[in-house]
């Protein structure tokens, strides 16, 4: 098994998909309005990029901003219509009005996706228990990813917490079987302390842009951070 750290990139079309895949992503997130933190792209944009890009693609779920769930079958007929499309990855995370998982709209959504793998978003970053959420979904069918910055400040003040869940997934506690995507805020002075930790998968945005998000995917940043991951291998890989 390869020790490459795998990279992801949020994609807003397919000129960010092109830019990315070129640069050295090995995944891509695909999302649209990213004022309102990444929202579910149009059926068509799905279609696009698909068709512009061979690297693996998780499409985002998510109809507004904040982390409530909202309506739920508006949610299941958006993932049926993907999948129609051919989407067979994705993004989602809902908490209810006390801060934690939102089970019960999670788990029909997980049932509509039918086995497709897919990753919690940073919703987990504002939970208010994060060992009892992974522990509440961990039979959940398709969790493969947790993406979190170990903070809702950002990877800054979450390095410690992320160091905690890369250790906890070396011994794999209930609840922490899914991959560890680092992401938010996440600069590449972070890259050797996570590699050390054992964190083996990063996820960047604004960071692949020369411009931040008023400017499209640089393939030059991507491949900046390309060469950041593949200049030491990663320890603890996770599978």
């Amino acid at each position: 098994m390869s020790n490459r750290a795998l990279l992801e990139v949020i994609a807003l079309d397919a000129e960010d998909a092109i830019a990315a895949q070129a640069g050295g992503a090995d995944r891509l997130e695909l999302v649209t309005d990213m004022a309102a933190d990444g929202l579910t792209p149009s059926r068509e944009t799905y279609a696009r990029v698909r068709a512009a890009v061979d690297v693996p693609l998780r499409v985002m779920l998510r109809l507004a901003d904040g982390f409530a769930a909202g309506d739920v079958d508006a949610l299941a007929r958006v993932a049926g219509d993907l999948r129609s499309e051919g989407a067979d990855e994705f993004v989602l995370g809902f908490l209810d009005g006390d801060g934690h998982a939102d089970l019960a709209a999670l788990e029909r959504l997980a049932a509509e996706l039918d086995g497709c793998r897919w990753t919690f978003h940073r919703a987990i970053d504002h939970c208010a228990d994060r060992d009892a959420l992974r522990r509440l979904l961990a039979d959940l069918p398709g969790l493969d990813t947790y993406l979190t910055a170990g903070s809702p400040a950002g990877v800054d003040t979450g390095l410690p917490v992320l160091a905690a869940e890369a250790e906890a997934s070396r011994r794999g506690g209930t609840g922490y079987g899914p991959r560890l995507l680092v992401g938010g805020g996440l600069r590449l002075d972070h890259v050797p302390e996570l590699l050390a930790a054992g964190v083996d998968a990063f996820h960047i945005g604004g960071a692949a842009r020369a411009a931040g998000w008023t400017s499209p995917v640089a393939r030059g940043a991507v491949a900046a951070w390309r060469r950041a991951l593949d200049a030491e291998v990663p320890v603890g890989t996770v599978a």
